[in-house]
């Protein structure tokens, strides 16, 4: 029995530091309440789109408003790509599976936003609590998504070559129809591959291409 006990007590001491950390782990969370939804409600946000939405940010400690995305860039909503760090990081967290017309406020602790380093040019201290209300207006296919990777793979052998590539822009400068110069498009297609085609064949594999969501294509 006082071999049980022991054991008991060597667990006891085990379990207390996962349940230290877990209660850490609880306050470091984004709290997402849910204003309001539409129906129907889709096509759903996923890591790699490319959102629109419009944003008010706030100081938890005293509800200052520290920014606004309606009275800045003369008031067109935002767009970004989610879940690649291109906001802070609990903006990424809480946008995840949101549709278009969808309203959130969120709650956001410092270790997902700016830290213990604050951020002095947005006006937010250190240690800082967030508070974002948000408004989605578009959720749209990623530049890199697995969709647009198997758009450009006309012939699905999971590489885009050259002339893949090619086609691809040939399409997109016919699409917004600007008048360019055909060096451009050489240009370009050099560049592309200048900068993807890590291992020099001549073909950017999915893994070069980045798929932001690490879908098996």
């Amino acid at each position: 029995a006082a071999g049980a006990a022991g054991m008991a007590r060597a667990l006891g001491l085990l379990l207390l530091p996962l349940a230290v950390l877990a209660a850490r782990a609880a306050e470091e969370e984004v709290r997402i309440e849910v204003l309001h939804v539409p129906e129907p409600c889709g096509p759903r946000s996923k890591k790699g789109d490319l959102l629109n939405a419009h944003y008010d940010g706030y100081l938890a400690s005293d509800g200052s408003r520290f920014y606004c995305s309606r009275t800045q860039n003369e008031g067109h909503p935002k767009w970004f790509v989610l879940g690649v760090g291109q906001v802070i990081k609990g903006l990424d967290i809480a946008m995840m599976n949101m549709c278009p017309g969808e309203k959130r406020k969120v709650t956001i602790p410092p270790s997902l936003a700016y830290g213990q380093q604050g951020y002095a040019q947005g006006k937010i201290p250190p240690n800082a609590t967030l508070i974002f209300e948000i408004e989605l207006y578009a959720v749209n296919k990623g530049p890199r998504s697995v969709e647009a990777f198997n758009q450009i793979d006309k012939d699905k052998d999971k590489k885009l070559s050259q002339l893949e590539i090619s086609e691809y822009l040939k399409e997109e400068f016919a699409r917004d129809g600007k008048k360019r110069h055909p060096s451009v498009h050489d240009e370009i297609l050099t560049d592309i591959f200048k900068k993807n085609d890590h291992d020099g064949d001549g073909f950017i594999s999915a893994k070069e291409y980045n798929v932001y969501q690490h879908d098996e294509l």
